[in-house]
C-alpha cells in the first residue's frame, strides 16, 4: 500500500498535517507515534518471545 504513494504523495500528506494541526502540535504527534510504536514493537516481542518458550516447553514435555 505505501508503495504506492510516492514522494509526491507523501509530500501531500505532510502539508495536509501540517495545515490541520499547526506547527505546534506537530513534535506533540510525533512523540506520541514514536511511543505508540515503541510500544507496539516490544508487545510483540513479548509475544513472540512467550510463543517461543511455549514451543521449546512442549518439546521438552515429549
Amino acid at each position: 500500500m505505501l508503495q504506492s504513494i510516492g514522494i509526491p504523495g507523501l509530500i501531500l500528506i505532510l502539508i495536509l498535517v501540517l495545515i490541520v494541526f499547526g506547527p505546534s502540535k506537530l513534535p506533540e504527534i510525533g512523540r506520541a507515534f514514536g511511543s505508540t510504536l515503541r510500544e507496539f514493537k516490544k508487545s510483540t516481542r513479548e509475544l513472540v518471545t512467550d510463543d517461543l518458550n511455549e514451543e521449546t516447553s512442549n518439546k521438552k514435555e515429549k
